[in-house]
């Protein structure tokens, strides 16, 4: 027990360790200022500037940044949906897995270019290495579009006026070249070493013990699983994900991979305070991030090494903790810390089965996706945080009859709108899309039946699960679900796409907005935002406004299920 606790202590704090100066670094690349890399990464920047006809030099206002991230993700769609229906005749396939359906493809496309990564279909069988090699081009331009758009929102929170905010592609390119590439060759060399394969060979084959011949998939994995965990994407080589032990082999690589996980995330916090120069706010967000993030941990891990009370009335030893679904090579601890990191962070890859949690800390992983903003996923993790940050301000503001403000600029109503809005988007899309598919199933459980493995509060989960997944673009599943159907695919499409680019809108739009009013330069009468009594504020906004809009559903599923078993 005492050596599974140390495993997680060590992994969160290697990671905050490694955030420092990552963030410090991430900070100078978004202020155009010289790093160590710049001599080898900026030729190859300037060879994408040249090609593409970029002018990385243009400012451009909050709209037209808007313009630029959705156009491309358009081209990138259609790109997309071509090669995935089309992979039967395509090179690199040397399996002969055929192309997908269109809905199926939909899904797919939808869930890698929003950085959800949902997977209704399993990687060694549904997809070519082509297909692979897309799927990992769109983990960069995923994880590289969100962390620009979170630079623009930097930039529009310095004290100045302007409608001016850098350029996106600038950032963009910057974000893949100068944070993703390096990173993700790092973790990926030592996925290698340790045993994940890198090879467009087909399925190998060997003979086992019983004298059956067994194929075995392999292919370009350590790329792929480099990516998933860096850029917060969390779409596996493997159907199995990193539960695969060609995906994660061992503890070792175990630690890097769930470290890797909220590493960026992380960083960008420390990257705002050195943008802005205000390191205590930094500190700050990163607190109430941590504090929020630890109250989902602690009771999972607690839970999860204390075992299944249904499986401990049968008699059976449970020393390890409950451990179905688990990889015995991780144990209880480290595969409960997995779920709580990738779920409060957009990444969603797993180490085992979160179908196969008990009630609340499959609860707890949930309620990371229902706040989506502790951590979150590269880049937009933040920006969700900036909503709950607008709303804490005005409601400080309005409490302690000062004007609300926020680095020098007044929050009015049509900031507070939008925040208010896009805050309400994701219970709304999540709660919405769940009642519609319980409807369904209620009236026609025949007909819907291969949709549920489980009956009852563990087959609502299971569908609660999936909307909320998707609509934090996490991607994560309670895998009884049977959802690859054309409904899932096509409703769990939709989330994903709204949840991905309209919480963008919102806070693009309102630092566009505030970064254009006039800078009101700090008094004994402004309100501090850097300090503990704000950081429990936007707590409790966080709680008020996200985790109680789900409680009612929660009660149906989870809770209702973890007292069952009482």
């Amino acid at each position: 027990m005492n050596t599974e606790i140390l495993g997680i202590s060590v992994t969160f704090i290697l990671t905050l360790l490694l955030a420092l100066p990552l963030g410090r670094y991430i900070g100078k690349v978004y202020s155009e200022e010289r790093t160590w890399p710049d001599k080898f990464l900026a030729p190859l920047d300037r060879l994408f500037f040249k090609l593409s006809g970029i002018r990385p030099e243009k400012e451009m206002n909050w709209k037209q940044h808007l313009t630029a991230l959705l156009t491309i993700n358009l081209v990138w769609f259609l790109f997309s949906m071509f090669v995935l229906m089309n992979m039967g005749w395509l090179p690199l396939n040397p399996d002969g897995n055929p192309g997908m359906s269109a809905d199926l493809a939909f899904n797919t496309t939808i869930s890698f270019v929003s950085n959800t990564n949902l997977q209704h279909y399993s990687g060694e069988t549904g997809v070519s290495y082509l297909g692979q090699l897309v799927l990992m081009l769109f983990q960069f331009i995923s994880a590289g579009a969100g962390m620009a758009v979170c630079a623009v929102v930097f930039n529009a929170m310095k004290e100045r006026t302007t409608d001016k905010l850098g350029n996106f592609y600038n950032y963009f390119v910057k974000s893949c070249t100068r944070i993703l590439l390096p990173l993700s060759i790092v973790l990926a060399l030592l996925l290698v070493f340790n045993g994940t394969p890198m090879t467009f060979q087909g399925k190998s084959q060997f003979i086992s013990l019983q004298g059956d011949t067994v194929h075995v998939s392999r292919g370009p994995a350590a790329a792929m699983v480099a990516i998933k965990q860096l850029g917060t994407n969390g779409g596996g080589f493997f159907g199995a994900n990193s539960a695969h032990p060609l995906e994660n082999p061992n503890y070792l690589t175990n630690i890097a991979e769930c470290a890797s996980i909220f590493l960026i995330p992380v960083a960008l916090v420390f990257a705002m305070g050195y943008v802005l120069k205000k390191r205590k706010l930094a500190w700050t967000i990163f607190g109430v991030m941590t504090i929020g993030c630890l109250l989902f941990l602690l009771p999972s891990v607690y839970y999860e090494m204390k075992g299944n009370p249904a499986i401990a009335q049968m008699g059976i030893d449970q020393r390890m903790g409950s451990m179905e679904g688990k990889e015995v090579r991780f144990g209880s601890a480290a595969t409960a810390f997995w779920s709580v990191v990738t779920t409060v962070t957009s990444n969603g890859s797993v180490n085992g089965m979160h179908d196969s949690l008990t009630p609340l800390p499959g609860m707890m992983a949930m309620l990371g996706m229902m706040v989506n903003s502790f951590y979150g996923g590269v880049g937009v993790g933040f920006l969700n945080f900036y909503i709950f940050i607008i709303i804490a301000v005005f409601i400080s503001g309005l409490m302690v009859g000062r004007t609300p403000e926020f680095l020098g600029k007044k929050i009015e109503a049509k900031e507070m709108k939008i925040a208010v809005i896009i805050a309400l988007l994701h219970p709304l899309l999540i709660l919405a899309a769940t009642a519609l598919s319980s409807y369904l199933y209620a009236q026609d459980p025949v007909a819907h039946a291969a949709w549920l493995n489980n009956p009852g509060s563990h087959g609502f989960s299971e569908m609660l699960y999936e909307y909320t997944s998707s609509a934090a673009n996490n991607g994560s599943g309670f895998e009884g679900l049977g959802d690859g159907v054309p409904y899932w695919n096509i409703t769990c499409g939709i989330v994903m796409l709204l949840s991905r680019f309209l919480p963008i809108i919102g806070p693009l739009a309102i630092a566009g907005i505030l970064a254009k009013k006039k800078y009101i330069p700090e008094s004994a009468g402004t309100l501090k935002t850097d300090t503990g009594t704000f950081g429990i504020m936007v707590l409790a906004v966080i709680f008020i406004v996200a985790a109680l809009s789900f409680f009612p559903a929660l009660t149906l599923g989870p809770l209702a299920e973890f007292f069952g078993m009482k």
